[in-house]
This record gives structure tokens, C-alpha cells and sequence, in this order.
């Protein structure tokens, strides 16, 4: 299975994400739920949208693992942030966790989470070969 990310020249480039991805001949595909900043107790890590940001993608990279896959396969990441949080504070917290991986990405400013407290949620679509 290739990725193959599209930037055309007549978008913006970004470092940080892709235009679009394409996954050719892709074998299976891998739908992750909205991740928040909770532990494996199911606790909020910090009340800090850094932190739980941080934590989020490591619960995704954590879902990734389990079905045999990486970083590399996401073609799609959306981003839920609550209304009032530093959008550059969720840039950091990224590249901290995850990196120069870019892909295509959707972040949506919202009033508020499912789960009282949560400052973010992320879902993610990967291809699988």
C-alpha cells in the first residue's frame, strides 16, 4: 500500500499537515475514536490542554499499535479543541508527541466535550495493507 500525500501548488503548504492523502490499494482501514487526555484509570491527566492534548495522541498512537499499525498509516486526524484554548499550545503538544507526521486535519474550536473537563479530542482514520 502507498500513502501519497497532495500538496498542489496552488494551496497553501504547510509542514504540519498534508491537503490531502491518498492511500492506494489500501487493505484495511482503522477508525479511532475520539481519544481525550484520560490514563488507562480513565482519568484526566492534567487540567492543562498541553498535557491532555499530549495524552490524547499518545492514546492514539496506543490504538495504532494494537492493530499492527504506526503513525505512518493515518490519513486523517480531526481535532475537537474547547473553546478558549491556545491553538500554538496544541501545535507544541503535538510535535512533542507526534512529530513531523503530517496529514490531512480538521481542527474544530468547540463549547464544550462529552467529558467534563476535556480540553480535546482527536479521532483518526489510518490504512492498513
Amino acid at each position: 500500500m502507498d500513502i501519497i500525500h497532495l500538496n498542489p501548488e496552488t494551496l497553501h503548504r504547510n509542514p504540519a499537515f498534508s491537503q490531502g492523502v491518498l492511500a492506494v490499494n489500501p487493505g484495511k482501514l482503522l477508525v479511532i475514536g475520539g481519544q481525550n487526555g484520560v490514563d488507562a484509570s480513565g482519568q484526566l491527566v492534567s487540567d492543562d490542554f498541553g498535557a491532555q492534548t499530549e495524552q490524547a495522541l499518545r492514546n492514539l498512537l496506543d490504538v495504532l499499535k494494537a492493530a499492527g499499525a504506526a503513525q505512518e498509516n493515518v490519513i486523517k486526524l480531526t481535532i475537537f479543541m474547547a473553546a478558549g484554548q491556545s491553538i500554538q499550545a496544541g501545535f507544541q503538544a503535538s510535535r512533542n508527541v507526534w512529530g513531523n507526521h503530517a496529514t490531512a486535519i480538521s481542527v474544530l474550536i468547540v463549547a464544550g466535550l462529552g467529558r467534563p473537563g476535556a480540553l480535546v479530542e482527536i479521532e483518526a482514520l489510518a490504512a492498513l495493507p
